[in-house]
């Protein structure tokens, strides 16, 4: 009976210092009780152990054995910026370990004896120069009888921070996921915490950005901070209900993410300060895009002055500018204020005392935000650029590294 208690207390012992994720985050919540409020990123258990038989090359990527002999073959793919959600982060390690089918941290015998507990899925990429990393192997399995949700662990070191720091990621089709972010919320470390699969033959495939810290306490951030309107680049373009005065939805409260989740989005906001001169010329600009891009465009102007509101008289004036315009694409909407919660457009954090913020959205993850645009050819033409740049394609990759 006493071995039977010390085999389970192991046992109990290993599933803290393995599932990190939990513990990390319980620990972030107390980081000034526990004293560890110098470090970046406030703790992470485990998260040494990416360094025992490190190789001394790095490549940007890197294929486990769960590439070759898993269930479900996996590849996470993207980029990792900095802090600005723009720029390249080159050299930047990432380790990354995770269950196997049956949910276990399960080792062979070429796992080393000091990362047992991370067991034999395991693996690291160093950013190439334009930041780009992917991994290939295989989908975790959740913890049996447990909800936590499947999950794959990383562990980041930058080159010019001292000590790592953690990001772990979810499957947004796991529908354990749903009961872990209400009771522990959505952290987004490092970006959206969701990795969004799709399918290619037999392969699932999750293209995902990483924005060096990002929601990580203690991060030193030495860049200058852009205007106070909108999401960072890199968290999720989250679900709200405008109504929509004119254009495809015209009558509803449609949720531009939610109908249209999966292509690419612009949401242009203008708030207390319109300037409707300015505002036709973006609407004509964005109605040209939309109908260039029109296999996987959709853009939306969403209207929040609050002074003098009137539904009535807001659904008139925003139908009398689409029929104007001639607008046959692009969607004209309205919300009370940008405070609104009913409608839920306050989850977007937009300042409505700027004169407009342009947040650019693809697959529901933000990947550039601009404010206080003119409607300039230069402008014009930043905006198409973002456009080409983010477009991509899920299926565009390259064959392995062998």
């Amino acid at each position: 009976m006493k071995n039977l208690s010390i085999l389970i207390g192991a046992i109990f012992l290993q599933f803290l210092t393995s599932c990190h994720g939990q513990v990390k985050k319980q620990l972030n919540d107390n980081v000034p009780k526990r004293g560890i409020s110098n470090v970046v990123g406030g703790g992470c258990e485990g998260c040494e152990l990416m360094y025992v038989e490190m190789p001394a090359q790095i490549a940007s990527e890197h294929s486990s054995i769960g590439w070759l002999a898993g269930k479900q073959k996996l590849i996470v793919t993207g980029k990792i910026f900095q802090l600005d959600g723009r720029t390249p982060a080159p050299n930047v390690i990432v380790y990354y370990w995770h269950t196997d089918v049956n949910g276990l941290y399960s080792s062979d015998d070429k796992t080393p004896t000091k990362a047992m507990q991370h067991g034999k899925l395991r693996g690291w990429v160093k950013s190439d120069a334009n930041g780009n990393y992917t991994i290939r192997t295989s989908r975790p399995a959740s913890y049996p009888n447990e909800n936590i949700p499947q999950h794959i662990h990383l562990s980041i070191k930058e080159p010019e921070i001292n000590n790592e720091y953690f990001v772990d990621f979810y499957f947004d089709d796991d529908p354990l996921y749903l009961t872990h972010k209400k009771k522990y919320g959505k952290i987004d470390r490092g970006g959206t915490e969701i990795l969004r699969v799709v399918l290619d033959g037999d392969i699932e495939i999750a293209e995902h950005n990483i924005v060096l810290g990002l929601n990580i306490p203690n991060y030193p951030n030495k860049q200058k901070a852009a205007a106070n309107s909108g999401l960072n680049i890199g968290e999720d373009q989250p679900s709200f209900m405008p109504f929509h005065a004119f254009g495809p939805d015209r009558g509803t409260t449609t949720c531009p993410v939610c109908k249209y989740g999966r292509f690419h989005g612009i949401v242009y906001f203008v708030g207390n300060k319109p300037n409707w001169n300015e505002i036709k010329k973006w609407l004509q600009f964005l109605e040209e895009e939309s109908a260039t891009r029109s296999n996987y465009l959709k853009a939306y102007f969403v209207y929040g002055n609050e002074n003098g509101y009137s539904k009535t008289q807001r659904e008139k004036e925003l139908e009398a500018i689409g029929q104007y315009l001639k607008l046959k694409n692009i969607a004209l909407t309205f919300v009370p204020s940008m405070t609104d919660a009913e409608s839920e457009v306050n989850l977007n954090k937009i300042n409505s005392t700027i004169e407009n913020t342009f947040v650019i959205y693809r697959y529901r993850t933000i990947v550039d935000k601009f404010t206080e645009l003119k409607p300039t050819e230069q402008n014009f033409k930043l905006i198409s650029e973002v456009l080409d740049k983010t477009k991509g394609n899920f299926f565009d990759l390259p064959e392995p590294k062998h």
